[in-house]
């Protein structure tokens, strides 16, 4: 069994076994979904379902972590570099899931669907994301350059635009992923498949630090799943919405393949341009295109039930990690 498998297994246990203990503390503590009155009238029965299930990713990262780089720290100098390159992966991810946590927290405390003000929340995301480009190229020195896909060959850009087109690609990514979580289950598979594709990448171009964080992240949403199918559990919230964009980000940054994105995380993509197309169209016309969006719950006001959805979006998600991976 190869290291990475191990480490899936280990960290979708250690997932698993976190979620039977937090959600019942949830409850407990009456941590409830808030459903929108504006959103599909089917969701109102999901209030007071768990939220904030994030939280159970952010624990399950740091326990593995803790314990793969603790054993990488006392291996080879290769192993010590390995875990010294995981660190940063880990703290970026997980600074994304706190400020999700600290808008989740906002929402439950004012018992409001608004969290954080736009602008603060926005401060909070831009501080993690300029940090961790400046990491990349100032500390790691991984350097400017991007991959084309398809063209198999890569552009370097002046460090002035890489630093905020890293940053925007971060931004982009972890709205992106957030909008994508709307019905039981939906953002966690389809977000889970693009990070698998990132892992099988990272393997292939031999970068041990992303298939190692890769794996813990797969376990990790694996174990949450379990729970977050429909009908959930548990729903994870900002704190897991933005933790796993963050991670999807940093994963395809250090990577050099952001622009790869628009290829598998097509869904994602999708999501947030249906959006932006409903938003620009109504205020142009007073008419909408979409039943609603983000796109999901128009598929869901047509018919569709919510494993039907995402079973497909996972489907389509697969396709695009396959046509992405024959892309570079």
């Amino acid at each position: 069994m190869g290291a990475q498998t191990k480490i899936i297994i280990f960290s979708l246990i250690v997932s698993f076994i976190i979620s039977v203990i937090i959600i019942p503390i949830l409850k407990k503590l009456k941590i409830g979904q808030l459903e929108r009155v504006e959103g599909p009238k089917s969701h109102l029965k999901k209030q007071g379902t768990p939220t904030m299930g994030g939280i159970i990713m952010i624990i399950t990262i740091l326990i593995v972590g803790i314990f793969v780089i603790s054993k990488y720290s006392s291996g080879t100098d290769l192993e010590k570099q390995t875990a010294n390159y995981i660190l940063p992966l880990i703290a970026v991810t997980i600074g994304f899931g706190v400020i999700g946590l600290i808008d989740d927290l906002k929402k439950l405390i004012g018992k409001s669907t608004e969290g954080l003000k736009p602008m603060y929340k926005m401060i909070g995301l831009l501080i993690v994301s300029v940090g961790f480009s400046i990491y990349l190229t100032s500390i790691l020195k991984l350097g400017t350059d991007i991959y084309i896909p398809f063209f198999k060959n890569s552009i370097t850009l002046p460090v002035w635009i890489y630093i905020p087109f890293s940053v925007l690609v971060m931004l982009s990514t972890t709205n992106a992923i957030n909008l994508t979580d709307g019905i039981d289950g939906l953002s966690t598979s389809v977000t889970t498949i693009i990070l698998a594709c990132l892992t099988v990448i990272g393997i292939i171009f031999g970068v041990k630090e992303i298939t190692i964080f890769g794996s813990i992240l797969i376990g990790s949403c694996l174990g949450f799943l379990l729970f977050n199918l429909h009908p959930a559990k548990v729903m994870m919230g900002d704190t897991g919405s933005l933790l796993l964009g963050g991670a999807v980000a940093s994963m395809a940054l250090y990577l050099k393949m952001p622009l790869l994105l628009l290829i598998i995380a097509l869904i994602p993509v999708i999501e947030t341009l249906s959006v932006i197309i409903q938003v620009k169209h109504f205020k142009k016309t007073g008419k909408r295109i979409f039943k609603m969006t983000p796109i999901h719950h128009h598929f869901e006001l047509s018919g569709w039930n919510e494993n039907k959805i995402v079973s497909i979006f996972s489907f389509i998600t697969l396709i695009c990690c396959v046509i992405g991976l024959s892309a570079i």
